[in-house]
């Protein structure tokens, strides 16, 4: 991988192949590789990232919580990132996120390929405010099958369909909302990535999710939640999704 210069890019003329999107534990990883910072004004607000070359293609690093994980899952300038990269003509997005875990079965440190989502967190968040469009959401993640090819050609066992339920935070959920949300269908729980895919989704960007389980959901055990815990399964991890990720050179046409 080059090694690029920390300067800010010039983005009038800037163009990338596409974009990664690191959460809790992997945005912090993705910001320790080489690259040059870049701002990428939009009608939500500044877009920073890092541009780095991987394989010979342009992939702009973003860390959604902010340098220092510093801004909450509700509100990160999802809209900002979305059409930040959408103005950088990325051909798709794929992002990370931290989950609680539904299923018993699926082990704490395990990787799960988004397919689905069931969105409970009432943000409400779209690119039309001021249009009338409809977007169809048969496929919420397009990329889902891709994901999990590049996870079976590095060796890597993940969780294949996996519906993502989506809850506003930071606080996170009861026992008896998880129990509902498992009747509904839902595999992982976070507070992200339904947000995410509502806007790649009305901005045409193709966008994947590889979530990490870093804990059984509340009520599924006895052990209390803590963030802690679920930095450390990330720092266990991380790795291993930040090179996944970097295989997403390999969809570039």
């Amino acid at each position: 991988m080059a090694r690029y210069s920390h300067s800010v890019h010039k983005t009038a003329a800037l163009r990338i192949d596409y974009a990664l999107i690191g959460g809790t534990g992997i945005g912090s990883r993705l910001a320790e590789i080489p690259g040059s910072a870049v701002a990428v004004p939009t009608p939500y607000g500044m877009l920073r990232g890092k541009l780095i070359d991987n394989h010979g293609k342009r992939v702009l690093l973003v860390q959604r919580h902010s340098a220092g994980h510093k801004s909450p899952p509700h509100l990160v300038n999802y809209r900002a990132i979305v059409t930040g990269i959408k103005q950088l003509g990325a051909q798709f997005c794929i992002s990370s996120a931290a989950v609680g875990c539904l299923r018993a079965e699926w082990p704490v440190g395990s990787l799960a390929v988004c397919s689905d989502f069931l969105d409970l967190s009432a943000r409400n968040l779209t690119l039309f405010d001021h249009s009338v469009e409809h977007r169809d959401f048969s496929k919420p993640f397009p990329l889902s099958d891709s994901l999990l090819e590049l996870a079976q050609k590095k060796g890597v066992a993940a969780h294949h369909p996996a519906v993502y339920v989506t809850a506003n935070g930071p606080r996170y959920e009861t026992p008896t909302e998880i129990q509902v949300v498992r009747k509904l269908g839902g595999d992982v729980v976070g507070m992200t990535a339904s947000t995410e895919a509502i806007l790649m989704r009305e901005a045409e960007i193709p966008y994947g999710c590889l979530a990490i389980i870093t804990n059984q959901a509340a009520g599924m055990s006895d052990e209390i939640l803590d963030h802690t815990d679920v930095v450390d399964v990330m720092n266990r991890a991380g790795q291993q999704v930040v090179d996944l990720m970097l295989d997403a050179h390999q969809l570039v046409k």
